[in-house]
């Protein structure tokens, strides 16, 4: 066990580079299952829900190597059995992505249920209903045991336009038997790059960027070389860490395309960057006001399936918003426990209330002090870190494995930029 102790107070400046994102990192490791061949991935972040993943598939029989720094050459070849090590994969929600590519290639996979943040119910319905509109049958009690002795092609509506059940779809159907339209799908960047490595698989797909996807099912898939878009999650963090420490930095090879909304939810906290040839600026002591709506009234930042503000990022715009003058109310839809993690900045000194359980308004600025928290997911811990670097004193942060689990070597990257971080084992 470890926690992390940090003096904040300090600015920071620098260039920091994000890692490839999670979030595609994880289907694409999944997605090494459609094919005997190996699959050359790059830019992969070295993360606990990454070290998982491949762990599951190891244990599964296949080749998974580390060949340079962040590139992984995974081959499954040798992968023939259709039950995977549960107590691995109740460590790691994406877990979940193993069931599509499985069902495709082996004709059946058996799973526990997936481990993961604990923010909410976050149902499998989709999934499940996905799989049976292609052919299977699924028996759901304490194992997920799902069969298809062959996957047929339907027109699938999903109820719920979900960025893991599109990624398990797409994966299901491109081997499936005819033709698979897709409607409702989620479209996040992530879940394109998804696609784009199923196309040099040879999968044919039309429709990527949209939620409408025409999958032409194929015989079978070829090995190949795929690298990882940077995280805009991460990209998020950093932005939202020099606003609140009133730092100057420079974020190198940024997805910029990806940061259309994220860029209009930071403007109305005030916060401004330049976007410029693949990078993003933050300039220093910007000044952090709440911008009201028309008409001089309070406004409410929600998030929504892409391209509106992404979920992930709640946490870190509230964090934000502490350190904004004015009143602003946050509306999470999209999970029933993401919101409860503000506590811990109410007992680092931030004004909020808590409605509901998917509603906060905050009131700022307030100064934060230095305390003794918890990360209790990946992102409400990236948020109360950010919290401690601009807080005044000394802030203990425990349960870090969460933070582990989405950012790679952050406290390394920090003390790079001259932040007080040092990573403590808790004896």
């Amino acid at each position: 066990m470890e926690k992390f102790v940090i003096e904040g107070g300090h600015r920071l400046s620098g260039v920091v580079t994000p890692s490839g994102s999670k979030n595609e990192a994880l289907p694409v490791i999944a997605a090494s299952l459609l094919t005997p061949e190996p699959v050359i991935l790059h830019h992969i972040p070295h993360i606990r829900d990454v070290d998982v993943m491949c762990q599951v598939l190891k244990a599964a029989g296949a080749e998974v190597d580390w060949t340079a720094e962040n590139t992984l050459r995974i081959c499954t070849a040798n992968v023939e059995t259709p039950l995977l090590d549960s107590t691995l994969c109740s460590r790691v929600r994406a877990s979940i992505l193993f069931a599509g590519p499985m069902l495709a290639r082996l004709g059946r996979v058996v799973l526990p249920p997936p481990g993961g943040d604990v923010i909410g119910r976050r149902r499998l319905d989709t999934h499940f209903n996905v799989f049976e509109a292609l052919g299977a049958t699924l028996d759901i009690e304490d194992m997920y045991d799902i069969r298809a002795e062959k996957l047929k092609g339907d027109d699938i509506f999903l109820d719920e336009a979900s960025v893991t059940a599109t990624e398990n779809a797409l994966m299901a159907a491109v081997l499936a038997e005819g033709q698979t339209i897709l409607r409702n799908v989620a479209c996040e960047p992530h879940v394109c790059g998804l696609a784009r490595l199923l196309v040099k698989m040879g999968a044919r797909i039309q429709g990527i960027g949209t939620n409408l996807l025409y999958i032409d099912g194929v015989s079978s898939l070829r090995g190949a070389e795929h690298e990882v878009s940077s995280d805009y999650l991460e990209i998020g963090s950093m932005i939202g860490l020099a606003a609140v420490t009133r730092s100057a930095l420079t974020i190198e090879k940024a997805c910029t395309e990806d940061l259309r909304m994220i860029r209009m939810v930071f403007n109305r906290l005030g916060v401004q960057f330049e976007l410029q040839d693949g990078r993003i600026y933050v300039p220093e002591d910007q000044s952090l006001k709440i911008r009201l709506d028309y008409h001089g009234h309070t406004p409410k930042i929600d998030d929504a399936p892409w391209p509106a503000f992404p979920t992930d990022l709640m946490s870190i715009a509230i964090t934000v918003a502490t350190q904004c003058a004015g009143t602003v109310l946050f509306f999470e839809k999209m999970f029933d426990g993401r919101m409860f993690f503000v506590d811990h900045l109410q007992s680092m000194g931030a004004q909020i209330i808590l409605c509901d359980p998917h509603r906060v308004v905050v009131v700022g600025p307030q100064q934060l002090h230095g305390g003794r928290v918890q990360s209790p997911d990946v992102r409400a811990g990236m948020a109360v870190l950010i919290a401690g670097l601009c807080a005044q004193g000394k802030t203990e942060i425990y349960n870090i494995e969460q933070i582990d689990r989405g950012y790679e070597a952050i406290d390394q990257k920090l003390k790079a930029l001259g932040a007080q971080i040092e990573r403590v084992r808790i004896l």
